[in-house]
């Protein structure tokens, strides 16, 4: 409690007796909710924080140190394949090149099988993140069918081992990110986190939905709170699903007493959703089109002119900023197919003046 509230407490109490201040400044104290500080090894990361989920063609170098800029506590790369690591596919290496300013950061990888994880990983850690996160949880057909991503979460024993091995290759710390089970009749999350903790992982991430549900119906963080009350579990619990705002987090945060909120789909063109009520309250609609000009323009400098397009147009059409934009189909398609960022920014220069 600071000396401030002592002060205030004094003086509120002034005519009584000091066991009775004692009394009162106890009582006091233990109604102020207090917040344990989350680490992944040594990576402090605040109390209560928000990470930026890895997403493919979304979390790129721009939208990742927006997200920053505004209060993400940790941000990921896209996800990458371990087989276009290994075998140096250029685009897949320019996604997970990462600047200090984004620190820290992690880069997320999957695959099938032992060999190919462990080696990715090696290569990946030559990069310097400050985590390394294995995907158990993408439920896209492209890598599921092929058993990677929650694909896994039908091959327990091989999932486990691909964990096991990857935590003995490298020494940045790792983690997982998975979902609640293959479908409703296999909900094996509870017992999966035990396991994955004792292959040395440092947290874990769970999406509230099964494979199956994709990202349909509502997201049941019930077993995520589960996970992260169960008395075995020492690792940090990160829960993911159906947040669209910091308030809603804090309502998951409150409920299910996770260490960690990631938050995906509604970052989408909003990197300000990870800002604290009074400094999101007091953007303009100027100032978030000038974060979405300098988020293209980071992405066009650090990738290339057309994939820089291609990432941030993606945000630019999915920004809520636009919604009171009359007629906005037609400037959305102009977004879409827009392929200079000359263009891009006429077009956002055009909605910034439709919105004043």
């Amino acid at each position: 409690m600071s000396t401030a509230v002592f002060l205030i407490i004094d003086c509120l109490c002034f005519n009584l007796l000091p066991s009775e201040k004692l009394s009162v400044k106890t009582a006091f104290q233990n109604k102020i909710p207090t917040f344990a500080v989350m680490k992944i090894g040594t990576i402090d990361l605040g109390e209560r924080p928000l990470f930026l989920a890895p997403m493919e063609d979304v979390t790129d170098i721009g939208f990742r140190k927006m997200c920053k800029r505004f209060g993400a506590a940790m941000v990921y790369t896209e996800f990458v394949s371990a087989d276009a690591v290994i075998r140096s596919i250029k685009s897949t290496l320019n996604k997970i090149v990462i600047d200090d300013e984004e620190r820290p950061v992690g880069i997320q990888i999957y695959g099938k099988d032992v060999e190919s994880m462990v080696e990715a990983a090696k290569i990946v850690e030559q990069v310097h993140p400050d985590v390394i996160d294995i995907n158990f949880g993408c439920p896209v057909k492209k890598v599921a069918n092929k058993g990677a991503g929650s694909g896994m979460l039908r091959n327990i024993p091989l999932l486990l081992e691909i964990t096991r091995e990857v935590v003995k290759a490298v020494k940045t710390p790792v983690t997982v990110k998975t979902r609640l089970g293959w479908d409703a009749s296999n909900l094996i999350i509870t017992e999966l986190a035990e396991q994955l903790q004792d292959c040395g992982i440092k947290a874990l991430t769970i999406h509230g939905r099964t494979r199956a549900q994709m990202y349909t119906g509502e997201a049941d963080w019930t077993l995520i709170g589960a996970v992260k009350q169960n008395p075995r579990i020492q690792i940090p619990i990160i829960g993911n699903g159906d947040v669209a705002s910091r308030e809603e987090a804090s309502e998951r945060f409150d409920r299910y007493g996770v260490d960690a909120v990631m938050i995906g789909r509604a970052t989408f063109g909003c990197p300000w959703i990870f800002s604290q009520p009074s400094q999101g309250n007091s953007l303009s609609v100027d100032d978030k089109i000038d974060v979405l000009e300098e988020m293209l323009r980071i992405n066009v400098e650090r990738i290339d002119e057309y994939r820089g397009i291609l990432h941030t147009r993606r945000h630019l059409a999915a920004s809520p900023i636009f919604k009171g934009i009359p007629d906005f189909k037609q400037t959305r398609i102009s977004m879409l197919r827009a392929t200079k960022m000359d263009d891009l920014l006429t077009i956002l220069e055009e909605c910034r003046n439709r919105l004043r």
